[in-house]
């Protein structure tokens, strides 16, 4: 029999076994030091040029409520693997860290942090499966939705996904995470009543094959929905009966004063049959009327049907928005950047074989630069206890290779992005409601230049190192190598 955690908590079971047995070591040992994490990812998804970084809310959230009850200590008892004093600890855990995270709905770039995680070993150890699936999934479908977003040059965005989503807890994620990408509705209705999202639906092929004829259908729909009277005209035939019978339903009601009407085409040739009907509806008298498009689409199809003049007043996005079509997951990961000794904190180094993969170390801080007018131009990893700076000239060294940098002569401002949310397991910052998350990710696409937000072979935004942080990292991976 499912169960489910009491009412205001999360199980601290939602985690890979490995973390508890590893905590369980850590546990036995006594090695339980402070550290610090840093959660980033390693490539764009989608092949773009930036993703969107969601999920902070939820995940905060979580965190604060993470508990074990009694039935989650029981089932643990009976795998065999953990003692009565461990179980014990578990049974009285509460995280007690501190996070420090980028605003929710801000353009992201790999391996800059968009999470700090401060604690010690065995909390922040159990708190990571949680995180990343969070933040992973949220941040690869407000990405996605964000690409649809801009490829219909800034139009209507309605997720209708909750059919095709991966599950209950995969729909309402996906939701909110589409609505902070750019999606401006939802056909979700537990969504709506959640977050706070506008719900939009119009109707089913159903409604039109139950009555009689497609007219009585529209006829009876108009009847019950005046003022919110959209048609779909492709269940039969569209240019030869559908758009005919809804011309004639909207001339009736526009003789009501009623004008907030439109149609949805959810089937062939979207170019050219939107063409054709917006061509009957204007030659009708109907000019005000919305043409609704649905049928798969994605930011591909969506900016060709843009980029060839397509009337088309809103996108109706399912399928290939809630589940990340041409991506199955953002390549987040969560690393130790920094452990104590007792004394003080010293920097931690993960090698690889793929350069790619070794991590940056130290306690860190990201500085997103901003010219003259606005526009970002560069992300620049330091030590937390460097300052950028304003004015003059800075170098920015290539977080890969030693020899490489630039240097940005001029710059207007520059901002700090990992700020606190989190002080000894207590939010402290509130993330502001869904409606300014999202004004803040449009906001801020409006401030990268459109060569980042291509959708193929989009320019690549310079994240680099600092100078102290590439000499503390290139003198670790020498003292590391040479001491293997």
């Amino acid at each position: 029999m499912s169960r489910t955690p009491p009412a205001g908590t999360v199980s601290g079971l939602f985690t890979d076994l490995y973390e508890l047995t590893m905590m369980q070591g850590y546990f036995t040992l006594h090695h339980n030091p402070a550290v610090v994490f840093d959660m980033f990812f390693r490539r764009q998804p989608f092949g773009g040029g930036f993703a969107v970084f969601a999920g902070l809310a939820p995940l905060l959230e979580n965190i604060a409520a993470l508990k074990f009850s009694g039935e989650d200590i029981r089932y643990l008892a009976e795998l065999g693997l953990f003692s009565a004093e461990f179980l014990d600890y578990l049974s009285r855990f509460k995280f007690s860290g501190d996070i420090y995270a980028v605003d929710e709905g801000t353009p992201v770039f790999p391996v800059e942090p968009l999470i700090r995680v401060h604690g010690s070993l065995l909390e922040v150890q159990l708190i990571e499966s949680l995180l990343l699936n969070t933040v992973n999934f949220q941040s690869l479908i407000a990405t996605k939705a964000a690409r649809m977003y801009l490829a219909s040059g800034g139009g209507i965005i309605a997720e209708f996904g909750m059919r095709r989503a991966h599950g209950r807890d995969g729909a309402l994620s996906a939701t909110r995470a589409a609505f902070i990408g750019g999606a401006s509705s939802t056909s979700n209705t537990l969504a709506g009543r959640e977050y706070g999202i506008p719900v939009k639906g119009t109707q089913a092929h159903s409604w039109i094959m139950s009555f009689a004829s497609e007219k009585e259908a529209f006829a009876k729909y108009a009847e019950v929905y005046p003022q919110n009277c959209i048609l779909l005209i492709d269940t039969y035939d569209t240019l030869q009966s559908g758009i005919k019978n809804a011309v004639e339903i909207g001339k009736k009601l526009k003789t009501r004063g009623i004008e907030n009407i439109g149609v949805r085409l959810d089937s062939g040739d979207l170019e050219y049959l939107s063409k054709s009907v917006r061509h009957k509806l204007d030659k009708a008298g109907l000019k005000k009327a919305r043409i609704v498009v649905s049928n798969d689409l994605n930011e591909e199809i969506i900016q060709q049907l843009v980029t060839r003049g397509a009337p088309i007043d809103i996108w109706g996005v399912g399928t290939n928005l809630v589940t990340a079509q041409g991506d199955p997951a953002l390549t987040g990961v969560f690393k130790l950047a920094a452990r104590s000794d007792g004394r003080k904190m010293f920097p931690a180094i993960k090698l690889s074989n793929n350069p790619h993969k070794t991590s940056n170390p130290g306690i860190k801080q990201v500085f997103r630069f901003f010219n003259g007018g606005g526009a970002a131009v560069a992300d620049l990893m330091a030590l937390d206890h460097e300052k950028p700076g304003t004015g003059g000239s800075r170098r920015f060294y290539h977080p890969l290779y030693e020899y490489k940098y630039f240097d940005l002569a001029e710059y207007g401002s520059v901002r700090e992005m990992l700020l606190p949310r989190m002080k000894n397991g207590e939010i402290t910052d509130r993330t502001l409601d869904l409606v300014h998350i999202r004004e803040h990710t449009l906001r801020e696409l409006g401030r990268l230049d459109d060569t980042y937000k291509r959708l193929i072979n989009p320019h690549i935004y310079k994240v680099s190192l600092s100078e102290s942080l590439k000499n503390l990292k290139f003198k670790l991976i020498a003292q590391t190598t040479q001491s293997l």
